[in-house]
C-alpha cells in the first residue's frame, strides 16, 4: 500500500470566470506534515477547498488513500477521515463550546466514545473545559482557534488540513497552537496539510513544502532545502 495519504493530480478550479488553480499537484505522506505556502491570493485556501469539495475541480483528481474523492460530497469526505479547520475559525458563535464540539462528531457513523473524545480535547485545551458552557462568541481569538481544532478532532480524523491557524493571534498564542499541531502529529499520528502565511514558522514545522504563485505550484521540496533557497529567502523571509 502506498504511503501517500492525500494526492492532488493536476487540479484546476475556478470561481466563475476567475481561474483560482491551474494544474496543481502535490502529495502528503501518511503521518507527515506538509506546508502549502504563498502570498495572499496565491490559491492556498482554494486548494484546501478543492480537496474538501467546497469548490469543484474542473480538471484533475483528488485521491485519499488511493481512492478518488473529488466527486464526493463534503460530508462524505469528512466521514472518510479528512477534515478541514477553516481560515478565520468559523465556530458557531451562538452555541456553547460543548455544543460546537458535539457538532464535530455529528457525521461519525458511531458516536460511542464521545465522552472519551471530549476529555482528549479538554486535556489538549484546558481552557475549553473551563468555558464549556460559554457561548463561543465570548471566547478570545485564540480560544476560538482551539475550539475549531477541537471540533475537528471530535470527528476522529486521520488527516487535518489547517488554513492559516496563526491568523490574528498573538505570538504567544501562535506558539501554543503550533505546539498543539505538532503534538497531534507526533503523539496521535495525524497527517497534516498546513496552509500558513508565516513561511518561516511553517518551514520549521513541516518536513516538506509547496509554494504557490498565481494558482500554480512554483517550487517544492524538503523544508530544510527551501528555507535556505535564496529565492525563497528573498521573497518570503526578507533575507
Amino acid at each position: 500500500m502506498s504511503d501517500i495519504l492525500l494526492e492532488l493530480r493536476g487540479i484546476s478550479a475556478s470561481y466563475g470566470a476567475i481561474q483560482a488553480l491551474s494544474n496543481v499537484s502535490l502529495k502528503v505522506p501518511k503521518g507527515g506534515i506538509v506546508a502549502l505556502l504563498g502570498s495572499n491570493g496565491a490559491g492556498k485556501s482554494s486548494t484546501l477547498n478543492a480537496v474538501s469539495h467546497l469548490i469543484t475541480p474542473g480538471v484533475g483528481e483528488v485521491l485519499f488513500e488511493g481512492q478518488a474523492i473529488h466527486r464526493l460530497a463534503s460530508d462524505e469526505i469528512v466521514r472518510r477521515g479528512l477534515v478541514q479547520v477553516p481560515e478565520g475559525r468559523e465556530v458557531f458563535k451562538e452555541m456553547s463550546v460543548r455544543e460546537n464540539l458535539e457538532l464535530g462528531a455529528f457525521l461519525r457513523p458511531n458516536r460511542q466514545g464521545m465522552a472519551e473524545d471530549f476529555e482528549k480535547v479538554y486535556a489538549m485545551f484546558p481552557r475549553l473545559k473551563d468555558r464549556s458552557e460559554q457561548r463561543a462568541a465570548t471566547l478570545s481569538g485564540g480560544e476560538q482557534q482551539m475550539l475549531a481544532i477541537g471540533r475537528a478532532l471530535m470527528s476522529r480524523p486521520r488527516m487535518i488540513m489547517f488554513d492559516e491557524p496563526s491568523m490574528g493571534l498573538s505570538p504567544v498564542l501562535v506558539e501554543q497552537i503550533f505546539e498543539s499541531i505538532l503534538k497531534l502529529n507526533r503523539e496521535q499520528g495525524l497527517t497534516i496539510l498546513l496552509v500558513e502565511q508565516d513561511v518561516r514558522l511553517a518551514l520549521t514545522v513541516a518536513s516538506y513544502a509547496y509554494i504557490l504563485e498565481n494558482g500554480e505550484i512554483n517550487l517544492h521540496g524538503p523544508s530544510e532545502q527551501l528555507i535556505n533557497d535564496p529565492a525563497v529567502r528573498r521573497a518570503y523571509l526578507g533575507v
